[in-house]
C-alpha cells in the first residue's frame, strides 16, 4: 500500500463508544445549523464527515476528541467493524453536503429538513446505539450488493454479539479478580 493510500485508510475496527460520541456531536452541530440557518455550519459538518470518511478520526477534530478524549472515559472500548461505520459516515456526508448546497442556494427550509433527518438518525445512534447506516450496510451485504468479504463480521451479527458478551464477561472477571 502506498504512503498516500495508507494515510487515507479507515480503521477496520471502530470503538462503538467513540462513534456514539461523534453522533452526539453531529446532533449538536445539526441543531446549531438549523437554529442559525447557517450554511456555514452545515459546511463544517460536511467537511467533518469527509475527513471521517477519508480516514476515520485521524483528521476530524470531532473524531479525535471522541476517540481520544471522551470515549476512553466511558469505560472499555466496544469494538465493531469499521466498514459499516464508514458507510454511515458517507451517508452523513451526503446529507450534510446536500444541506450545505441548499443553504447556500437560500433554500433554508429544505436545508433544515435535511439536517433534521440527519439529526434524527444521529440521535438514534448516539442515544440508542442504533446505526441506521450500519443496518443498511448489513442488508446490502445480504442482498449481494456489497461483497461479503468487505465485512464478514457484519453479516454475522449474532456471532459478533456473542463475542462481545464473552469479552465483556472476561473483562468483568479480571476486574472482579483485581478487586478481590
Amino acid at each position: 500500500m502506498s504512503a498516500v493510500a495508507e494515510f487515507f485508510t479507515f480503521p477496520d475496527v471502530v470503538n462503538e463508544k467513540a462513534a456514539r460520541v461523534v453522533a452526539g456531536g453531529v446532533v449538536l452541530l445539526a441543531v446549531v445549523a438549523i437554529w442559525s440557518a447557517s450554511p456555514w455550519v452545515a459546511l463544517v459538518m460536511a467537511i467533518g464527515f469527509a475527513l471521517r470518511v477519508a480516514s476515520g478520526p485521524r483528521f476530524s477534530p470531532l473524531g479525535r476528541v471522541a476517540a481520544r478524549g471522551i470515549a476512553p472515559r466511558l469505560g472499555p472500548a466496544v469494538l465493531v467493524p469499521g466498514a459499516p461505520k464508514r458507510f454511515a459516515q458517507s451517508i452523513g456526508l451526503a446529507f450534510a453536503s446536500t444541506a450545505t448546497v441548499l443553504g447556500f442556494l437560500g433554500l433554508t427550509t429544505a436545508a433544515a429538513v435535511v439536517l433534521g433527518v440527519l439529526a434524527v438518525f444521529a440521535t438514534l445512534e448516539s442515544v440508542l446505539g442504533f446505526c441506521a447506516g450500519c443496518y443498511a450496510f448489513g442488508w446490502l451485504i445480504r442482498l449481494g450488493l456489497v461483497p461479503e468479504e468487505v465485512c464478514v463480521a457484519c453479516n454475522d451479527i449474532q456471532g459478533r454479539l456473542a463475542a462481545q458478551q464473552a469479552a465483556q464477561a472476561a473483562a468483568d472477571a479480571v476486574t472482579a479478580g483485581a478487586n478481590a
